[in-house]
């Protein structure tokens, strides 16, 4: 077993591949944060995340805190969760993904403070959604960032880095790839860390982007985008939260498309063809050609097994 005591704080499942490697390297676990149980599903049933349910079939000591402000909502909880954090003595606190405020307090308690896997090449795209950021803006790379937690929104230095090629028909599917990604090198920081030889080197002041939280809003395809920009979004948003647009009143889901060269003469949104390998809708200046949809209830289709349950013409018009 390697020496260092590791708490954890995460909540979904790129925060459990972290957990799982951070095991599997033999460090020992002795505390583990994550959201309290939500409803979901259809019977809206209280679900526990990904990282509770990892951390419950090891035997591990779990704690879900509302909040961690001492002064905030839920003090009680706080806390509560500072004796769990106090009684387990870690060296380190490992975050990713956990989705609630770090105060001081808890950024001072571990001997070795708390090292958190960012799933962006900082100083881009801080925040929230760094994965549909990098893609909905057309970056060339992604990555991982491991950097030293402080007061601030991912401004802390920064400790291990490494860059992943973002693809033409990529989509934020690349989560699972920097999951794996983020667990290899946090166990490579924890390892420098026990030896005393993990650097640190403070982020660049300039590029700094900020990865706003993705809202379902956001969804709703604005045709009056140019056709490459709405194409990144699509892939951006898939597979959450989707693409949409209406046709007829009907909710259509578009999963994927692709830009093509030519400007038209149709209001932006209108179809210009239909054909087996592609349906051709009107944006700014260009042309999409959506070849992936789903109807609502529906599966994900590619457009000939779409076009044979729900008739497409030209002249119609996405709104």
């Amino acid at each position: 077993m390697n020496s260092l005591k590791v708490a954890f704080a995460g909540t979904p499942e790129f925060a459990r591949v972290a957990l799982e490697a951070i095991a599997a390297a033999g460090f020992d676990i002795v505390l583990v944060l994550t959201q309290p149980d939500r409803p979901a599903g259809r019977g809206m049933k209280l679900q526990a995340s990904p990282v509770k349910q990892f951390a419950v079939g090891r035997g591990w000591p779990v704690a879900q805190p509302r909040s961690l402000r001492l002064d905030g909502k839920f003090p009680d909880d706080a806390a509560a969760a500072c004796e769990a954090i106090a009684a387990a003595r870690a060296d380190v606190m490992v975050v990713a993904a956990y989705g609630l405020f770090l105060p001081q307090w808890v950024l001072d308690a571990p001997r070795l403070g708390c090292l958190n896997i960012h799933a962006s090449l900082l100083p881009r795209w801080r925040g929230a959604a760094p994965i549909h950021r990098a893609i909905e803006a057309g970056d060339a790379q992604t990555g991982v960032t491991i950097m030293q937690m402080d007061a601030g929104l991912d401004t802390g230095d920064m400790l291990l880095r490494e860059a992943l090629d973002i693809g033409a028909d990529s989509t934020a599917r690349l989560h699972d790839r920097l999951a794996g990604m983020g667990g290899r090198l946090i166990v490579d920081a924890l390892r420098q860390a026990a030896a005393g030889t993990l650097k640190a080197e403070p982020q660049p002041t300039e590029g700094v982007t900020y990865a706003h939280k993705v809202e379902k809003a956001e969804a709703q395809i604005d045709w009056s985008l140019d056709a490459a920009a709405i194409a990144r979004r699509v892939r951006a948003f898939d597979p959450f939260p989707g693409a949409s647009s209406l046709l007829d009143g009907e909710t259509i889901k578009l999963w994927a498309a692709e830009a093509e060269p030519g400007g038209p003469v149709e209001a932006p949104g209108t179809v210009l063809a239909v054909t087996p390998s592609g349906i051709a809708v009107a944006a700014k200046d260009s042309v999409l050609r959506v070849t992936e949809l789903q109807r609502a209830g529906g599966k994900r289709l590619a457009v000939a097994d779409f076009l044979r349950g729900f008739d497409v013409k030209p002249g119609q018009r996405f709104h």
